[in-house]
């Protein structure tokens, strides 16, 4: 079983999945930054680029947004030339100045804009409505064929044809598998009716306008985080708990007889240290309960994560050590992945494993423990370099994305330069400035670091600087600079 814990306050919400005393996924939202993935728009097409088969659509934001051929769809699927079964160009589909109704799909990530689609679906307790869709489509983790086919079949009585007022395609969630019609029912009636406010917004708004917003993190608790295997739903607000209350007992009755209002003098997160793994969730480096490591580095372009074997030395030969790190950091990537909320190209470096059934056993665990993950996985085996290459996919930034800024000294390159090497930088400058100017002394003012390096171990060389360019090379220490930053004023 696991437990969901509810940080609120007005600036910030964070929710914490705890299963046996261990934090497994760490969802932030904060009130200026709120996600836009799931918000409906009023959008007009701005640019349209045939050579990349995208438009970019101003949609109100900073950034325009971005739309691919693929995600743009003409009556619930991608159009094609009817003879050839070709992609139709998007330069056929869409013109600069039109006004299209889009839905975000991935939020802006870094320098990207949003991504969009023109295929809107609006999820709720237990359906997913397709309004320019007409097929019935079931959850894959819903059991077998035969109940597959009896809640289609159900499905298609509730629906209707479009000739009975009905249409509009639907997917059916897990949580759909014991519902009632009448539950099934008021899902599909509750659904029309946000789409129809949708859509008569749409035709008297101006572009730009938000048309629907998804529901807030505390209320996609119980629609998305919520599921049989969750004991209790601690939240420490008052007034969030009987917001939560009145939208559970009006979408997910089940969900809110799980719901407890926490009054301890602890601040929630206490309970479980969450704030620690937080800051664990943060760091380079983790660290393994044998004694190994995992090294994780976040990239524009993909994740690496490196498994080390640190200090374990307790397997009785060295192909056991190697296959007992590996099969515990399995467990500990996959844990990391959702804490971190990593997401797109991840390529895993696995100590190398001379053994083909530790490959295998070690793949297996993998892909097992990536099993529980709520968002979609894609993993392939070992290529021939020992990496195991995978995909997550990514809808919204990193939890150190989120948290975090690039270092202001080394500009997020992790490093900086030596003392030594700033002193070469400047006496090169220096000497390039000399070329051009000629002032009647050079002041250098820099890190003290820096200043006391250029006064000890490289005085030699700024006295044979200063005769060679026949003027005086006067110091100045600032305590407030970092060591790559410099002046060098000419007076």
């Amino acid at each position: 079983m696991e437990d969901i814990l509810i940080n609120w306050s007005p600036q910030e919400t964070r929710v914490a999945i705890v299963e046996n005393g261990s934090v497994q996924e760490l969802h932030i939202e904060r009130t200026l930054e709120r996600g836009l993935v799931g918000n409906i728009y009023s959008g007009k097409v701005a640019r349209v680029l045939p050579g990349m088969q995208s438009a970019f659509i101003d949609i109100g934001l900073e950034r325009a947004a971005f739309l691919h051929v693929a995600d743009l769809h003409v009556n619930g699927s991608r159009p094609h030339h009817a003879e050839s079964g070709t992609a139709v160009p998007i330069e056929r589909l869409v013109f600069e100045g039109q006004a299209l109704t889009v839905q975000v799909i991935k939020d802006p990530i870094g320098t990207k804009g949003a991504r969009l689609s023109s295929q809107i679906s609006i999820a709720g307790r237990m359906l997913v409505f397709l309004p320019q869709d007409n097929h019935i489509g079931i959850s894959q983790k819903i059991g077998s064929a035969e109940t597959r086919e009896q809640l289609r079949a159900r499905m298609q009585a509730l629906v209707g044809s479009p000739e009975e007022g009905g249409g509009g395609g639907f997917i059916l969630r897990t949580n759909a598998e014991d519902a009632s019609d009448e539950e099934l029912g008021a899902d599909i009636a509750y659904l029309r009716k946000t789409w129809a406010t949708i859509r008569e917004r749409s035709f008297r708004s101006p572009p730009g306008t938000l048309l629907h917003q998804d529901l807030s993190l505390v209320e996609r608790v119980l629609r998305d985080l919520t599921t049989e295997r969750t004991g209790s739903i601690r939240i420490d607000s008052k007034m969030q708990f009987d917001v939560l209350q009145g939208f559970g007992e009006t979408f997910m009755p089940a969900a809110t007889e799980k719901l407890e209002h926490y009054r301890g003098e602890r601040p929630i997160f206490d309970l479980c240290n969450i704030d620690t793994e937080l800051d664990k969730a943060l760091a380079r480096r983790v660290d393994l309960k044998s004694g190994g490591y995992l090294i994780v580095d976040q990239t524009e372009a993909m994740t690496t994560i490196d498994v080390n074997t640190g200090g374990f030395v307790g397997a009785r030969n060295f192909d056991d050590t190697i296959f007992k790190t590996n099969l515990e950091a399995a467990g500990a990537i996959a844990r990391q992945l959702r804490l971190r909320n990593l997401g797109g190209i991840i390529i895993v470096d696995f100590i190398d494993m001379t053994r083909e059934e530790h490959k295998n056993a070690v793949l297996s665990e993998f892909r097992k423990q990536l099993s529980r993950d709520r968002t979609k996985v894609t993993v392939g085996g070992f290529t021939q370099l020992g990496l195991v290459e995978m995909t997550r996919k990514r809808t919204r930034e990193s939890l150190a994305r989120m948290l975090c800024e690039p270092c202001p000294t080394c500009e997020g390159r992790g490093q900086v330069k030596t003392a030594r090497s700033v002193c070469y930088d400047i006496m090169r400058e220096i000497l390039r400035e000399a070329r051009q100017f000629s002032p009647r002394e050079f002041r250098v003012v820099a890190a003290a670091n820096v200043v006391e390096m250029l006064l000890d171990e490289e005085s030699q060389h700024l006295a044979g600087l200063s005769d060679f360019i026949g003027k005086p090379i006067s110091l100045s220490a600032e305590p407030t600079n970092q060591t790559e930053h410099y002046d060098i004023v000419l007076l």
